[in-house]
């Protein structure tokens, strides 16, 4: 019983530590996956790499302040939230636009200089979208 309930806590840590927003540093392109909202089986590629089926993809430039891209190689659109990292490790929430289906992507900008951008918090986007 208490290996059963050990196991059980643990499952449950593992799961809970997957559910994280995706910190994105400048320089950095990454593609991911959606679970429960939040950006799951992450990782680091090269600017060239394209999302498979279902996947999203993510890079982070500094250039007039923030920029990133995003594109989402999926059948949903997303809303999301995104929060600027300043180098004090500071962060603001900066306004984002909905991420269309359909491998279409699209560019965030902010004025605002920032060492990365943390993206997390999808959700399926309604009919009217945002931006």
């Amino acid at each position: 019983m208490i290996r059963f309930s050990l196991a059980l806590a643990m499952a449950s840590v593992s799961a809970n530590a997957l559910a994280q927003p995706l910190t994105v540093h400048t320089g950095e392109t990454w593609l991911f996956s959606i679970d429960q909202g939040e950006p799951a089986h992450a990782r680091k590629v090269e600017p060239s790499a394209s999302p498979a089926r279902g996947e999203l993809k993510v890079a982070v430039r500094s250039l007039f302040g923030t920029m990133m891209t995003i594109s989402n190689n999926g059948a949903t659109a997303y809303t999301y939230q995104a929060q600027l990292v300043a180098a004090d490790g500071k962060a603001a929430s900066g306004r984002t636009c909905t991420l269309p289906a359909g491998n279409k992507p699209t560019l965030e900008n902010w004025p605002q200089k920032a060492v990365a951008v943390r993206i997390g918090n999808f959700h399926a986007a309604g009919a009217e979208g945002r931006c």
